[in-house]
């Protein structure tokens, strides 16, 4: 991985490559305003090839719209009606139409031009005057060059006159800001399509780290690049590999701390169920006061650490899910009655106040009644064990919420100091068997002493 940061050079970077996607735009806008004028140039060219010659000029075009009109003296109207239809060919882009000597317009090429049926002598005039209009180029002209025979008249565009070099001139800011803006727009396109595809993997990577598998642990992602996320992806793919690496390990140690648990807790039964019969049988002999008191204190340590060893068997079996847990419809008011009578004279003995609110109606729970029972012990052999200081237990059993069972103290509180203060096994014994059970246990704690609450989730 070392190896693959040191090889990352800056040429792999996110950075470069945007910035290299601006210097191209910059650079690409000289090459692109010449492109398209050479591309309009020929379109232009390509337009007018064939064209520009009938419209060299305004004046060529007016002095041959003339001679013809004069060539058609005394010509019939169909004969003239012929010869527009020719000169139309020739002029394409031209709009004509002829009047005849009584008024009349006859012919109009192209069909629909806006001109009267008849014409009177002052709208001729306004004609007139007005043929000089500035966008199309306008010619009349009298038949055989005498005004009483009628007239013909010729429009062209002045567009038609213009060169390509003239077109070219007239449109450089067009070709200019269509350069710019085609740029702009390969600039925009690219720069989308670069920051697309920068929020695509990091999608996918936000996926992989939202999305683990059943272990827990996020699958790895696919690195194909070697830019900054490309390196995010290798760095999360090595963070996978060192947590699975991790979970291994884990297992492992897990399971053989369990093994070894177990192994010490059969093996210390034997001695231990040894050293309690030859406990018994001292006692049996003749001692003097000190010898009966070191025999006691031996017998109350051998009772702690038997629990101890159990504890430690249940704590192991629990955590690895192998507890038998065999649930039933249980009245958990009279479990309670018959644990705490067996209790009783252990409590009376140790000079307790013994305190007890159990109602008469029945409360039913679906649970294993041997973990229940095992739950129960565990808090009140602490209380035997830690609170003698306040000499006083309670147990109640409430009908609220579905059932609650209630264990009270008045001893230091599980943060305060006692002689027979150990890990706290049992109280971890007891929360994960709640919680297999789907109970819940509320504790509240002081130097006044200590409630614990058990009601259902």
């Amino acid at each position: 991985m070392r190896n693959g940061r040191r090889r990352f050079s800056l040429k792999n970077s996110l950075m470069t490559k945007y910035l290299l996607i601006i210097v191209s735009a910059l650079v690409l806008i000289p090459f692109v305003y010449p492109l398209i004028a050479v591309l309009l140039t020929v379109q232009i060219w390509a337009g007018h090839h064939g064209d520009t010659e009938p419209y060299r000029s305004a004046s060529h075009l007016e002095s041959i719209w003339h001679e013809e009109a004069a060539r058609l003296d005394g010509a019939t109207p169909e004969k003239i009606d012929a010869e527009l239809r020719r000169l139309k060919s020739v002029y394409p882009k031209a709009s004509m139409f002829w009047v005849d000597a009584s008024g009349r317009t006859r012919l109009r090429l192209p069909d629909g031009q806006e001109v009267p049926a008849q014409w009177s002598v002052p709208y001729t005039v306004q004609f007139m005057k007005e043929a000089s209009n500035f966008r199309i180029f306008t010619v009349v002209a009298f038949l055989g060059d005498k005004p009483g025979h009628g007239f013909m008249v010729l429009k062209v565009p002045r567009e038609a006159f213009e060169s390509p070099a003239a077109i070219m001139d007239a449109r450089q800011g067009t070709i200019l800001i269509s350069g710019i803006l085609i740029v702009l727009g390969l600039f925009l396109f690219v720069s989308l399509l670069f920051f697309y595809r920068i929020r695509r993997r990091l999608v996918l990577l936000q996926q992989a780290m939202s999305e683990p598998t059943d272990s827990g642990i996020p699958s790895p992602v696919e690195t194909g690049r070697s830019d900054e996320i490309g390196r995010l992806e290798q760095s999360f793919n090595e963070m996978i590999r060192k947590l699975e690496r991790s979970r291994e390990r884990e297992a492992e140690e897990e399971a053989l701390r369990r093994d070894l648990i177990a192994k010490l807790s059969h093996d210390l039964r034997t001695p231990l169920t040894a050293i309690r019969g030859h406990a018994y049988s001292l006692g049996q002999e003749k001692l003097s006061d000190k010898g009966r008191e070191s025999l006691r204190l031996i017998d109350r340590k051998i009772d702690y650490l038997g629990r101890l060893i159990e504890n430690l068997l249940s704590f192991t079996l629990l955590t690895s899910g192998k507890y038998p847990y065999r649930p039933q419809r249980v009245d958990i008011v009279r479990m309670a009655k018959t644990l705490f009578a067996g209790w009783y004279p252990a409590f009376e003995q140790a000079g307790f106040e013994i305190d007890s609110d159990l109602p008469e109606t029945a409360i039913y729970w679906e649970l294993d009644p041997q973990w229940l029972e095992r739950v129960l012990d565990n808090y009140l052999q602490n209380v035997l064990r830690h609170a003698q200081s306040g000499r006083y237990v309670g147990l109640k059993v409430s009908e609220a919420d579905g059932g609650t069972i209630i264990i009270e103290d008045r001893g230091p509180g599980m943060t305060g100091e006692s002689e027979e203060k150990g890990a706290g096994i049992g109280l971890s014994i007891a929360a994960l068997m709640l919680r297999d059970m789907r109970l819940q246990s509320e504790v509240l704690s002081g130097p006044e002493g200590t409630t614990v609450r058990i009601s259902r989730g």
